[in-house]
């Protein structure tokens, strides 16, 4: 396969309580995905907290890695994944961003599929996403399937082991240089 573009999938965990609650059933290092089309992490997106004080109110966000939640959080520790991808591939997937990013304020936390996660159960509703269940549904739109389940499955901890993906960084997020 010829791959001329690149996309980074970013794997945190800042250490909050919503987080070593998750961490305490999942027992992944991860338990939140991001996807950015460029090295530096300019462009990155995720569903999360709007607010950094707030992890109730969630939706579609535009992150970064050196304001925001993760400034309130020095130790977030993360891993950092590059995908290669076609030109057709990397222009879907902007074009599906471009659809959240239109009618951001239309999407919801899905706070209950974190928990169907947990049952094995996908729960979904629409317009409404966890961080990995957005990233995988972005890649899935853009014709790239990395696992044989369903967006609304797709925990943090299953890009780890994915062998489309190449490890670039991995340890403090306060540190990675790109």
């Amino acid at each position: 396969m010829h791959s001329d573009r690149s996309v980074y999938i970013l794997l945190t965990n800042t250490g909050t309580l919503f987080t070593k609650s998750i961490q305490s059933y999942t027992k992944a290092p991860y338990n939140h995905a991001s996807i950015s089309f460029d090295r530096e992490l300019t462009e990155l997106y995720s569903f999360g907290r709007k607010h950094p004080n707030n992890p109730l109110n969630g939706g579609f966000v535009k992150e970064d890695i050196k304001t925001g939640t993760y400034s309130k959080y020095p130790n977030t520790t993360c891993v950092i994944y590059e995908m290669q991808v076609t030109e057709r591939e990397f222009e879907k997937m902007k074009r599906v961003l471009d659809l959240f990013i239109r009618r951001k304020g239309k999407f919801l936390y899905n706070l209950l599929g974190v928990f169907g996660v947990a049952l094995g159960e996908p729960i979904e509703f629409s317009n409404s996403y966890f961080c990995s269940q957005f990233v995988a549904e972005v890649l899935q739109r853009s014709g790239i399937r990395l696992w044989n389940k369903l967006p609304a499955l797709v925990t943090p901890d299953d890009f780890r082991s994915s062998d489309r993906l190449r490890l670039v960084y991995e340890g403090k997020l306060s540190e990675y240089i790109p």
